[in-house]
């Protein structure tokens, strides 16, 4: 399993959450996490998940608009959760956040000049080119992407496809089994025997 993940709600008095989860590389825990976010009646934005530098452990990377405090609320549940390591909000934190996109857009003699154009003005790149389209690769903020799709849209866009948003605090790290939202790795050792 991959991760990492940021959840969000659309309500009144509600804001996008950027939430990343560390969680041992096991079948299944993805559903479970997602699951307690379905279960509190968030819409996850984006989801991401993949593995860390150690390959027993993945990171998650969830997206998803909501009230601080139902946020605050699963983020307990979620440090329960055997197979989780550790949990951190990073949506009031300095953060580095990305996301890779792929377009697919109608290209052809009289208008590959004025897509080149943008490409180049948003730093992005042309990783295809058919007689009839270009695919272009973007990577970069949820605004900077969005922007681009804007001015790209007049001409035609075919497919687009986008891997949710990545992120990380910039000076703290988030890694296990270093102590983390309370836990240790003894403490989660400790838990599961428990559960058994």
């Amino acid at each position: 399993m991959k991760a990492p993940t940021a959840l969000s709600v659309s309500n009144g008095g509600t804001m996008q959450h950027t939430v990343s989860v560390l969680v041992e590389n096991h079948f299944g825990v993805l559903a479970r996490v997602a699951g307690l976010f379905s279960a509190r009646g968030f819409n996850i934005d984006s989801l991401a998940v993949g593995e860390t530098q150690d390959p027993e452990v993945s990171r998650m990377t969830v997206v998803a608009n909501g009230d601080d405090r139902v946020v605050e609320q699963i983020m307990k549940q979620l440090n329960k959760l055997v197979d989780v390591i550790c949990v951190e909000d990073l949506t009031a934190k300095d953060m580095i956040a990305r996301e890779l996109v792929l377009i697919k857009i109608a290209a052809n003699a009289s208008n590959r000049n004025d897509i080149m154009h943008v490409v180049n003005t948003f730093r992005a790149k042309i990783v295809d080119v058919s007689p009839e389209s270009l695919t272009i690769e973007v990577t970069g903020s949820e605004g900077k992407i969005d922007a681009m799709l804007e001015l790209l849209r007049p001409f035609d866009l075919k497919e687009v496809v986008r891997t949710g948003q990545i992120a990380m605090a910039r000076r703290c790290e988030l890694k296990a089994p270093a102590k983390c939202g309370g836990k240790t790795a003894s403490c989660k050792t400790a838990k599961k025997i428990k559960k058994k």
